[in-house]
Parts: C-alpha cells; sequence; structure tokens
C-alpha cells in the first residue's frame, strides 16, 4: 500500500441477489458498453496488427501491371437463326481455348525471350509464389515434365534439357499471369497480360494476340494444304477417269453404230470434264488459301501502357485486413471477456454472495490536500482527502446506529488498499463527531503503525498483556480520533490473541468509550488473522482490487469468513477507473 495512491470517487450501489436474474439477463446496451469500454485495447490492437500485417505486404509486394488487347472474331457459320447463334457460341468457346494453347502461350515465350526473365524462371521462389502455386496446384520447376513428354506418356517421356525446362516452366507461369475472356455476347475477345512493368505487359499481351492469329492463320494453312493434297489426288482421278471417257468417245465417233450410244459417250464425257474443271478450280483457290490464308480474328484494339498497378489492390487490402482485424478483434476480446474471472463488475460479488452493499471507489494520482502526505499528516481537521468517500461513510454511520461498531477491513490479497479506507473511514467518522479509534493489528504488513506512529513504544500487543496501557498506547490524532499502533510482534499475532478472549483488551470495554472502531486486519491471503478475528467483531468489509483481484478468491474469502461466525457488512471494490461511477 502506497500514501500516494489514493481514491477520487466513490460509487455505491445496493444489489439484491433475488433482483439481479441471475446469469439468464438479456444483454443490454450498458453491457455491450462495458464490454467495448473494458476490451476496446484488444479489438484496436488486434485491428491494428492485421493493418500492419497489410502494410507490411503492400510495401513489400512487388506491384503487377496488366494490359489487354482486344480482338474481334468472324464466326464462320451457317443455318437457321438459333442453329447459327449455337454455332456461334460453340465456335468463339474453340477460338478461347486456341488462344490458351500451349503452342501460343510458348511461341510467346520464345518470342519476348522469357525464358531468360527472371520474373519468369526465378530459381528462388519466395513463399507468396508458392503459396500461390500451390493453390493453383503448379508444380515446382524440377517437377515439371514438359508438354509433349506428358501428351507422349510417362513411359515414352525423354530426358528434357535445361532449355526445355526453362521453357515448360516460363509457359506454365505465363498461364498463370495471363487471362482472356469473352466480352459480353459479342464476338471480341480481351487477352489481358499481367507483368512487374507496365511495358513488358503491353509486349505479353499484344504478343499472345499476335501469336494467337498465327496460329489460327497456321492451322488454316495447314488444313487448306490437308485439302488441297487430297484434292492433288482426286484431280488424277478425275484426269484418267476423263481421258478414258474421251478415248471411248473418240473410238465410237470414229466407226458409229449406235447414235445413242454416242449420246451417252458425250454426255459421260462432258459430265467427266465439267467435273474435272471444277475440282481444278477448287485445287486453284485450295492453294491460294496456302499461300494467303485469311485469319479468323482481327485486332481491334492494341494493349495500351497501363496507368497505375493492378495489384496489390491497396485499398481493397487495407479495407480487408481492417474487416478481418475489426472481426478476429471482437471474437478475442469476446473469448477473454467471457473467460476473465477478475473481479470488474460490482453486481459479480454482489450476485455471487448475496451481499447488501458493494461500493467501488477509482483512483487518482494525488493525497490529502493534494499533498504527498502520508495518511493523517494533513487534512485530519476535516477536509475530505478522498472526494466521494462521504457516501462509503453514510453506509458505516447507518450500520453504527444498527450497533455494530467495530469495524473490521481485509483485503483479499496485498495492495488492495484496506489500510487506506480504513483510515479514511477512520477521518470520517471522527469529523461527524463519534468518537473514532483505529486500531492497526496488520500484522503481517503494518503500515498504519509505520507511517503514523512509526516511534511508538508500546500499542496493540502492550494491550492485550496490560489493558491500563490503552490510555498511554492509543495516540490521540484528533479530538475524537485516536490510533492504537501495533507494537512489536513476537511469535502470536494480536489477532489471534484477541480471538482467545484471555486478553486484557475486550471490545466490549471499547464500545464503552469509544462510538466507532476500526480495525486494520492482514490481507486473507498472506495471514490467518481474519479468519481468527473477524467472529469477535461487528462486521467486516473485504476490500478487492478493480481488474487484480480474482471473483473466484473474493468469493472464497467471503465463504470462508461466514463458516468462522463472521457476517459480512459489504464488499469495497478499489482501484477501478474512473469511468466505472458513470
Amino acid at each position: 500500500m502506497t500514501s500516494s495512491t489514493i481514491f477520487s470517487g466513490v460509487s455505491p450501489i445496493s444489489l439484491a441477489p433475488e433482483a439481479t436474474g441471475g446469469g439468464n439477463s438479456p444483454l443490454t446496451l450498458r453491457d455491450m458498453l462495458f464490454f467495448l469500454r473494458m476490451r476496446w485495447h484488444w479489438i484496436v490492437a488486434t485491428t491494428i496488427a492485421f493493418l500492419a500485417i497489410a502494410g507490411t505486404y503492400l510495401l513489400t509486394a512487388e506491384p503487377t501491371y496488366v494490359a489487354s488487347t482486344q480482338l474481334v472474331i468472324f464466326p464462320q457459320v451457317s443455318g437457321s437463326e438459333a442453329q447459327r447463334a449455337f454455332a456461334e457460341d460453340a465456335f468463339i468457346e474453340g477460338q478461347l481455348e486456341i488462344a490458351r494453347s500451349s503452342d501460343v502461350v510458348g511461341g510467346t515465350v520464345a518470342a519476348l525471350d522469357l525464358v531468360h526473365d527472371p520474373e519468369f524462371v526465378d530459381q528462388t521462389p519466395s513463399l507468396q509464389d508458392r503459396a500461390k502455386n500451390w493453390l493453383m496446384g503448379l508444380s515446382p520447376q524440377a517437377d515439371t515434365p514438359s508438354q509433349d513428354a506428358a501428351d507422349k506418356g510417362a513411359s515414352e517421356a525423354q530426358p528434357q534439357t535445361e532449355d526445355e525446362r526453362l521453357h515448360d516452366w516460363a509457359t506454365a507461369k505465363l498461364l498463370n499471369m495471363m487471362d482472356i475472356r469473352r466480352i459480353g455476347s459479342s464476338t471480341i475477345i480481351e487477352i489481358s497480360a499481367a507483368a512487374s512493368t507496365p511495358q513488358k505487359a503491353v509486349d505479353i499481351a499484344d504478343t499472345l494476340a499476335g501469336q494467337y492469329i498465327q496460329k489460327n492463320i497456321a492451322m488454316k494453312a495447314n488444313a487448306a494444304r490437308q485439302y488441297s493434297d487430297w484434292l492433288a489426288k482426286y484431280i488424277a482421278e478425275q484426269q484418267r477417269g476423263l481421258a478414258e471417257a474421251a478415248s471411248a468417245l473418240a473410238s465410237f465417233t470414229s466407226n458409229p453404230r449406235d447414235q445413242f450410244k454416242l449420246a451417252e459417250l458425250q454426255s459421260a464425257t462432258d459430265a467427266r470434264r465439267t467435273l474435272y474443271e471444277n475440282t481444278l478450280n477448287q485445287l486453284t483457290e485450295a492453294k491460294q488459301r496456302i499461300t494467303y490464308p485469311m485469319s479468323d480474328a482481327t485486332i481491334v484494339s492494341r494493349a495500351t501502357l497501363p496507368l497505375s498497378k493492378a495489384r496489390p489492390r491497396s485499398t481493397l487490402i487495407a479495407a480487408f485486413a481492417a474487416a478481418v482485424g475489426l472481426g478476429a478483434g471482437f471474437a478475442l476480446a469476446m473469448i477473454r471477456h467471457a473467460s476473465d474471472r477478475r473481479l470488474v463488475r460490482p453486481h459479480q460479488i454482489a450476485e455471487s454472495c448475496g451481499l447488501s452493499f458493494v461500493t467501488v471507489l477509482a483512483t487518482s494520482k494525488r493525497t490529502r490536500d493534494g499533498q504527498p502526505a502520508p495518511f493523517f499528516a494533513a487534512g485530519t481537521d476535516g477536509s475530505i482527502a478522498i472526494p466521494g468517500m462521504t457516501e462509503l461513510s453514510a453506509t458505516v454511520v447507518a450500520l453504527r446506529r444498527k450497533r455494530r461498531v467495530v469495524i473490521g477491513v481485509v483485503a483479499v490479497n496485498r495492495g488492495n488498499g484496506a489500510s487506506t479506507i480504513a483510515s479514511e473511514l477512520a477521518v470520517l467518522s471522527s469529523v461527524s463527531g463519534a468518537k473514532t479509534l483505529l486500531i492497526d493489528a496488520a500484522a503481517q504488513n503494518p503500515s498504519l503503525s509505520k507511517t503514523i506512529a512509526p516511534h511508538s513504544l508500546s500499542g496493540l500487543v502492550d494491550v492485550l498483556d496490560n489493558g491500563e496501557l490503552i490510555e498511554t498506547a492509543a495516540l490521540p490524532l484528533s479530538p475524537t480520533l485516536k490510533f492504537l499502533p501495533l507494537g512489536q510482534v513476537d511469535t502470536v499475532t494480536p489477532a489471534i490473541r484477541l480471538s482467545s478472549r484471555r486478553t486484557q483488551l475486550s471490545f466490549a470495554e471499547l464500545k464503552k468509550e469509544f462510538d466507532t472502531i476500526f480495525v486494520d486486519i492482514s490481507a486473507f491471503s498472506a495471514s490467518p488473522d481474519a479468519n481468527a478475528i473477524a467472529p469477535e467483531l461487528d462486521g467486516v468489509l473485504m476490500v478487492a482490487s478493480h481488474g487484480s483481484t480474482s471473483i473466484d478468491d473474493a468469493v472464497r474469502v467471503i465463504q470462508t469468513m461466514r463458516n468462522v461466525g463472521a457476517e459480512i457488512l459489504g464488499a469495497v471494490i478499489n482501484h477501478a477507473p474512473k469511468s466505472m461511477q458513470s
């Protein structure tokens, strides 16, 4: 206990257990405000932690820029309107898959020489890249087989060179960094590419579009070449058939015997000639398509330099981190609030122990009359050192009218401030005109004796052996206030000796001289004195520390003293924040 920390206010309450509603009382706005007042630092700290993590990521993450190239596709479909719509969708979906093919992506890797770009073939990928690759199903570089070897089967796969492995890795990495989509229900598709610099993103997007067009042209040229080869074989057959028909017609014409036969041979020859000429025209057109094929798509808008980074999205990430931090903070705060067994609200102990009143004292860093004076060094003339202490004193006066004039003050643990409360109650009692005696029976920590009467020659210990010494041992502090220090304790504490009722000092005799007697008792956790002397008193005030004393310890102290016959008058929750008075 230190004299530099005292109380600036008091808020007594009186709670009956029957009126509290138990633990099933509904959640009120006051409860929620109390929860926020008690746990706001958990919520704020967790939110700040998440924002700090997000800020660290935003500061260290490499920015990503996205550029897009748009192309228009000309579907080659026919049929009814419904058939054309269905065929058009299927055609465009097919073109999207062609644009995603390994030939197009691999061609882009080769055209831009991405094999030697650290962004695509980094030998030591970061933790972020590893997590992203794992989520997307991308295998590590050392285990990535080439697409060709995978198509042939594991049994036929040939050992890859380092260049092939790097090419496959860069191709797979580029697949993760690009996106191809159809814009609405139109025939326009958009090819987007992400990169660490704006210009690289533009180059990749435009190259992907160019590689797709080249792939489309190559596919049409290859189809035309196959068709041309088939037409060439077919023309050779038609040419032989035409020669045979012409030879038969010439042989029959030189010696005609049947005009009907002649007409038939003439018709067959003309039909073969027409078929031959049509096939020859188709072959010519096919050869033209081989030398000058037309693509099914053309570029509508080339990629432009992005003005800002696309990822990471600072605002979105910060908002998400704040939302998650708030949620996590509320969750942690509620867990902490539900599991917190510290004494923070008056009704906790009032409901648990059925006390008639519970008083809350707020603390402040000042002393009596604003000076750092210990206990009674100043202010015994009636000045109030603890604003609001009058309410607690009025409650004690009401107890005195019920003949409870010997009141003990015991703390649950050391440092709860029981000695200070006892001394201030004695001051206020004496100021009211009542003859008051303050007894220091705290053998474990006699702070009152050390502070008020450090050089006293006799005390409570001596009075127990010789009752007549009370006149000299009790020091007058004011006309209506006397203080009886502890004295020199040998083996048995004065509290235990008083409980034997075989001493020269009797509380019954003291009541004839004094109107009110306050006894400062050692903390319950430090000494068994409270159990010994409490039954000899008219009542006991228990003192606990707000936010420090466990509700379980407070309940145990009260129940233990009740078991030995003590009457618990009430409880004082000390060291509470000033907000508890609201």
